[in-house]
């Protein structure tokens, strides 16, 4: 019995210090995002959306990625998975090729939604983003959470859910 309390107190500080870390990394590497981020229209492939109109009723993902990145391979599947079952999502594509190379891949890879090509990233810099992939997650206009690097699929659930239950 005490060697099991033992275990288990060991294991929630290890769990404290791995949450931390994890929460210091993000920190440090989190895009100073605009003010006005969700203001600014965004040129997709096929039209132009608007954050703050799209992100109104629901909470919206920005999700920024690219197709040279080893990350984004491992949550692209989750981002479609959440598109697919409703979630706004929006993608950028971080120098990741012309409009139809963007297009191709994201029909392969079952991505719905709005679809920004940053050819020549542009918007990452003007975004201040330098990792992939990058979350971020919009309600009324509003950033609520930001990510970077893997996200697990209950991870981003929760940060939707938070967004859209006290925002």
């Amino acid at each position: 019995m005490m060697r099991l309390k033992r275990w288990l107190r060991e294991a929630a500080v290890l769990v404290l210090i791995a949450a931390a870390i994890i929460w210091g990394m993000d920190w440090l590497r989190a895009p100073q995002l605009p003010a006005d981020l969700a203001q600014q229209p965004l040129t997709t492939i096929n039209s132009e959306v608007n954050l703050a109109t799209l992100s109104q009723d629901k909470p919206v993902l920005v999700y920024v990625w690219a197709t040279w990145c080893g990350v984004c391979k491992l949550t692209t599947p989750t981002v479609a998975a959440l598109s697919q079952n409703g979630t706004p999502v929006v993608t950028v594509a971080l120098r990741s090729g012309d409009d139809q190379r963007v297009a191709t891949w994201l029909d392969k890879k079952g991505l719905q939604g709005p679809a920004v090509n940053d050819e020549n990233g542009a918007v990452s810099q003007r975004w201040d983003i330098n990792v992939t992939p990058t979350f971020i997650v919009l309600q009324r206009g509003k950033v609520v959470s930001t990510t970077t690097g893997w996200s697990s699929t209950w991870g981003l659930k929760l940060r939707l859910w938070w967004a859209e239950k006290f925002h």
